[in-house]
């Protein structure tokens, strides 16, 4: 058990029977009262963001996450198949929960799945960049340049993103998978 003042951004605590990830503390010690600590915290099962008023004797239990590299293998329709390449043992996790990290994903990707008490699966933590391979792309019209210019290109996955005007159909171009946005060329 942890003292609430010794929570770190970061870490991982049960705090009345849930599960909370610590995004940023903030502590307030008064003259008269205990330190009251406000914690934003994020909720790793629903991806819920909220704030939580706590004092300074309030305990928490520390939660472990397991971070396991692990290789993703196909797309089963309602599920993502993933194996661990060491024992190469394969989870599914659902469709539905992973709807922006499939946006990246295509065959042999290695990712980071995080795991709870060594069954639950939380989340899927994906390579910064990847390469994707642009299958459509509208053309590029000639004195469109004036400012930042770019145009719509449809990568692999199924993604739709803005490339600038020179990036031409069947290259390998890398996205930023924090916002799916244009990061260069591969």
């Amino acid at each position: 058990m942890l003292n609430s003042t010794e929570i770190k951004p970061g870490m991982c605590f049960t705090w009345e029977g849930t599960l909370y990830q610590a995004i940023d503390i903030q502590l307030n010690k008064t003259a008269m009262a205990k330190m009251k600590v406000k914690v934003k915290v994020k909720n790793p099962r629903t991806g819920v963001v909220t704030e939580l008023s706590l004092i300074s004797g309030d305990k928490v239990e520390q939660a472990f996450i397991d971070k396991r590299e692990m290789q993703y293998l196909y797309d089963g329709g309602d599920s993502l198949c993933f194996m661990d390449t060491e024992t190469y043992e394969q989870i599914e996790i659902p469709a539905e929960r992973l709807q922006w990290e499939k946006q990246f994903l295509k065959e042999s990707t290695m990712v980071t799945i995080q795991m709870y008490e060594g069954n639950e699966v939380l989340g899927v933590i994906l390579p910064d960049k990847v390469q994707l391979l642009v299958t459509e792309c509208e053309p590029a019209v000639k004195g469109d340049t004036a400012t930042n210019a770019s145009k719509n290109a449809v990568v692999e996955t199924g993604l739709s993103v803005r490339v600038p005007l020179f990036i031409k159909e069947g290259e390998m171009i890398e996205l930023n998978t924090a916002d799916g946005k244009y990061s260069g060329r591969a």
